[in-house]
C-alpha cells in the first residue's frame, strides 16, 4: 500500500522556517545543494516517522502534516515560543489520542497529536 514517504513545507521566507521547526521540535535541518532546499531530519531512523523538506513557496499549495509529540502541553508552548500560534484547543481522538492544530511562521497549518488511548 503506498505511504507518505516525505513532506515539504512551502515556505515565504525558508530560513524562517528553518528556524521555527528546529526550536519547536528539535528537527535537524541542513541546506541541500545549489537549489533553495533545506533537508529535514525529524528523528531516528528506528522510530516511526518520515523526513522532509523546506522550500520557498512557488504557489498558494496546502497540506497539513501532523507531528507525533510527547505531551501536548510542552508541544503547544514550543510552538508559542518559537514564533507560531496554537489555532485550536487539545482535543480528544477518543481511544486513540489528543490532537490539535497549529500555525508556522509561515502561515502553514500543522497538526500536533499524542498517542493516549484514554483520550475522551
Amino acid at each position: 500500500m503506498p505511504r507518505v514517504v516525505h513532506f515539504e513545507i512551502h515556505a515565504d521566507d525558508p530560513e524562517r522556517a528553518v528556524k521555527f521547526y528546529s526550536k519547536a521540535f528539535g528537527w535537524k535541518i541542513e541546506k541541500w545543494g545549489p537549489e533553495p532546499y533545506w533537508l529535514v531530519d525529524t528523528g531516528p531512523k528506528e522510530e516511526p516517522g518520515i523526513n522532509g523538506g523546506i522550500m520557498p513557496r512557488q504557489e498558494k499549495l496546502s497540506t497539513v502534516n501532523t507531528v507525533g509529540v510527547a505531551s501536548m502541553e510542552e508541544a503547544m508552548k514550543a510552538v508559542k515560543a518559537a514564533g507560531g500560534k496554537v489555532l485550536t484547543p487539545k482535543l480528544p481522538i477518543p481511544g486513540v489520542g489528543w490532537n490539535a492544530y497549529c500555525l508556522d511562521t509561515e502561515g502553514n497549518t500543522f497538526g500536533i497529536y499524542q498517542d493516549d488511548p484514554s483520550a475522551k
